[in-house]
């Protein structure tokens, strides 16, 4: 009877340490996240878009629509909410941002997590009419909610954003005075799309959200495929400023564009090399055999080099007639 309880017990244990392991699992770590700031903070959040025809030169979007970003949205919340992650597989509301920038989704899980206390406040920033531009809110961070994500739809693509997913401003008992990151592209794994202006076409079943570099995708047709480049450039940034005074709670829903000249551009240029397409078939041989007659293949420019890139090689090809292939003239 002794043994029998003694294994009893042994099995609880194993089944209660199993039952820990997977509430760490879905719950996330516990350590590093919670914040013992006695109160909140106060930051101004400014988002600058670096997207230029010199950092960006493939296809670059002049027109129908330009380049642009889309509204930006961020939430501050605790470690049970998350508005995205890189590797999981794309909320509905995510793919409607991403895809077409409707941000009703979205915004509706942020407010039903805000019920259960996950979620601290919603904030939003207008769109940038351009590639290159500035947009700005007001942060009113709380203890309670100390994590930080954002996203921002670039405008036009098929599924492409940038983002943060969970930053923490809080570290321990104090809040950050300042922090600032470069951001990359994102894909949301729910359009299939390789360039900016491709046409809707879902990806079926969606794949993760996933990093945008410079060689993956692996397909000379992405817009962001750049195989000369060890990585990309950073298309936007954003810089977080902790203030001194307290920001009304009424302007939470900020909605500011600033002027370009507020800080100093990061003018990168990426050297974009020629792409001709495969040659075509050799043409017919024409002229007297006995004159070494000649025959003709061609090719055509896809992409023009742009930025110091690599020239385009010839675009046509001549080489001498074998006699077997040649049209004899009477």
């Amino acid at each position: 009877m002794m043994a029998t309880d003694h294994l009893t017990c042994g099995w609880l244990l194993q089944l209660l340490v199993a039952l820990l392991q997977l509430s760490l699992t879905f719950a996330g770590p516990l350590s590093g996240t919670e914040c013992t700031a006695k109160g909140p903070a106060s930051y101004i959040l400014v988002f600058t878009g670096h997207w230029s025809p010199q950092a960006f030169p493939k296809q670059y979007p002049l027109f129908r629509p330009p380049a642009q970003w889309s509204k930006l949205m961020a939430v501050s919340h605790n470690r049970h909410f998350r508005l995205w992650e890189e590797g999981a597989t794309a909320s509905t509301g995510v793919q409607n941002f991403a895809e077409l920038g409707v941000t009703v989704e979205m915004m509706k899980a942020a407010k039903e997590a805000r019920k259960r206390r996950a979620v601290g406040a919603m904030y939003r920033t207008a769109g940038i009419p351009n590639g290159i531009g500035h947009s700005s809110t007001e942060l009113l961070m709380q203890p309670r909610s100390s994590l930080l994500s954002l996203m921002v739809k670039i405008i036009p693509s098929p599924d492409w954003f940038v983002g943060v997913d969970s930053l923490n401003l809080c570290e321990g008992g104090q809040w950050k005075e300042e922090v600032t990151i470069d951001l990359q592209p994102y894909d949301a794994g729910t359009d299939s799309g390789f360039t900016f202006s491709s046409p809707n076409f879902p990806t079926s079943p969606p794949e993760n959200i996933t990093k945008i570099t410079s060689q993956m995708p692996n397909h000379p047709a992405n817009s962001f495929y750049y195989p000369r480049l060890e990585a990309l450039p950073p298309i936007a940034s954003v810089k977080i400023s902790r203030q001194t005074r307290s920001p009304d709670r009424q302007t939470q829903m900020s909605n500011h564009i600033l002027p370009n000249s507020i800080s100093p551009q990061r003018f990168s240029v990426t050297p974009l090399d020629c792409e001709v397409s495969l040659w075509s078939s050799w043409g017919l041989c024409l002229g007297p055999c006995s004159r070494g007659g000649v025959r003709h293949r061609t090719r055509y420019i896809l992409l023009r080099p742009a930025n110091a890139g690599t020239p385009c090689p010839e675009l046509e090809e001549q080489a001498e007639c074998v006699p077997h292939s040649c049209m004899r003239f009477q």
